[in-house]
């Protein structure tokens, strides 16, 4: 999947930049007789996009980013710029599709968002299919006190919300459990892959580029990232928080790393 896509991505940033049943998936896309693939980039090597930078060497790509919440109900974890930073713990500088595009090239296969299938002819009857997609570690990287870089696990900064603790550690007689026995916040995403989708005036158009949805804790369906199973995203339902104990400052400049779970990619030297 992974030689079709990159072509119809960097096709589809380049035309930018110049210019109910299912939704189409960015694998449904055509690709030029040459796809641009991780093998063709050498070892060891960066590569740089708007706001990114891919580590194929160390197979990883930093995201520039900034802090955009401390405190709050969270839906997602990363987006992008003027859409839902009040309720995102940062705001990355790069494109939805350019992060798509940066996994791809770490050799990581993506599959598709949370959506539904019709199990009858008549389409009365649909079931939910859960997202799929490579397992994605994800992190944030910033200075500590003493102006060292230090990275931590995105899970650090993220704790159940107080309404859904409250609910779920009273016990019958009314005690809360012992400290220790709440549940942890998943650290892995699958990379979903948002979708592509036909547009009446012009290039075709990445959905999580519309929505700002990069990493989501809720499930909308068009986001690059999320947790591997359904998510509501309905305010009383929202089950985890900021935890700002260790999340440097409101507006301090960080780096979300996204790194796949595989091996590396195999690269041609030059």
């Amino acid at each position: 999947m992974t030689k079709f896509i990159i072509p119809c991505l960097l096709s589809l940033m380049v035309s930018c930049a110049q210019s109910n049943n299912s939704v189409p998936h960015p694998s449904t896309a055509s690709s030029p007789k040459t796809p641009i693939t991780a093998a063709t980039v050498p070892a060891g090597k960066t590569v740089k996009l708007p706001g990114l930078l891919i580590e194929l060497g160390q197979g990883y790509v930093d995201v520039n980013a900034e802090v955009c919440l401390i405190e709050g109900d969270l839906e997602v974890i990363a987006c992008t710029k003027g859409t839902k930073e009040h309720e995102s713990i940062v705001v990355i500088e790069a494109s939805a599709i350019h992060v798509h595009t940066a996994l791809l090239l770490l050799g990581a296969n993506s599959g598709n968002p949370a959506m539904k299938k019709a199990i009858n002819e008549e389409k009365t009857q649909w079931i939910d299919l859960p997202p799929r997609g490579d397992p994605i570690d994800v992190s944030l990287v910033f200075p500590d006190i003493d102006g060292k870089s230090v990275e931590r696990p995105i899970g650090d900064f993220i704790t159940r919300s107080k309404d859904q603790m409250d609910e779920q550690f009273m016990n019958p007689k009314g005690a809360k459990q012992p400290e220790g026995d709440e549940e942890k916040f998943p650290g892995t995403f699958v990379f979903a892959g948002s979708a592509l989708v036909d547009s009446e005036d012009g290039p075709r158009k990445y959905l999580a580029d519309e929505s700002g949805d990069v990493i989501s804790i809720s499930t909308f369906g068009d986001e690059v990232l999320c947790l591997p199973n359904i998510q509501s995203q309905e305010n009383g339902a929202l089950m985890w928080q900021v935890d700002a104990t260790h999340l440097p400052k409101i507006h301090t400049k960080v780096i979300l790393r996204l790194r796949p779970q595989k091996p590396l990619p195999k690269a041609v030297k030059p």
